[in-house]
């Protein structure tokens, strides 16, 4: 009896060493986690949290897509891709966050960035309409924003009533640069709001962080974000 009883205290002790070796274990597995985290985001693939109204009805607010941070090293951004890029010292943001007031809510803020669960300030989200060199203007006697000439048949992805551009423009979209616009023209802010700034309203293939591939979350609206079909007219390319 004594000895069954020894044997039970051993027993005990030994578990308990386990489970305080796995208390001390967690915070290793929490900074490794977030290391890998950390990587991905930089180098593969970052989850991006959609802030604002700008890309309805493709993007809805609170969806969370998936940039491929890779593409691009090896082809070059297309008409119709769907990109996040920084508009730091450019653009204004879309949505103004307060700055965090102690490092807690900042390192918080960081991990909800990290994991797509809160909007980055600087990171905008927005379809490519024009490629350097080419000729983007609105409006054609139908309506239509034309590239190179060539009309576009937005209708697969612009918000339903809105039409191609409240305003007129025109602009050659200069080199190592894009023309961008949101799907849902009548709210997006996008490049037709900064034809006044550096680069007439363009933004710089530099600040392109990657290509939106897929809507991730909610389950629900679980999609890919295809290039639409009226950006493979052969009359587009120069």
């Amino acid at each position: 009896m004594i000895g069954e009883d020894a044997q039970q205290r051993a027993e005990d002790g030994k578990s308990d060493k386990k489970k305080g070796s796995s208390w001390k274990e967690l915070p290793i597995l929490i900074v490794v986690a977030l290391g890998l985290a950390l990587l991905i985001k930089t180098f593969i693939v970052q989850p991006f949290y959609i802030p604002s109204e700008s890309m309805e009805n493709t993007l809805l607010i609170n969806d969370r897509v998936l940039v491929n941070k890779l593409v691009y090293h090896t082809r070059d951004i297309e008409r119709g891709d769907v990109i996040v890029f920084n508009g730091e010292d450019s653009w204004d943001p879309e949505v103004v966050t307060e700055e965090p007031t102690n490092p807690v809510t900042g390192a918080l803020r960081w991990v909800g960035e990290l994991f797509g669960l809160v909007p980055g300030e600087k990171d905008y989200i927005k379809r490519v309409i024009g490629v350097p060199g080419d000729t983007v203007k609105c409006c054609d006697s139908k309506g239509r924003v034309t590239v190179n000439g060539v009309p576009l048949d937005e209708t697969s992805y612009l918000f339903p009533g809105d039409e191609p551009s409240d305003r007129p423009f025109e602009v050659k979209v200069p080199a190592g640069r894009l023309w961008v616009m949101g799907d849902h023209r009548s709210v997006s802010y996008d490049s037709r709001g900064h034809t006044g700034d550096p680069g007439g309203g363009t933004i710089a293939v530099d600040n392109v962080l990657g290509r939106a591939f897929v809507i991730m979350w909610p389950v629900s609206r679980w999609t890919s974000l295809d290039i639409p079909s009226t950006f493979d007219q052969p009359g587009l390319k120069k």
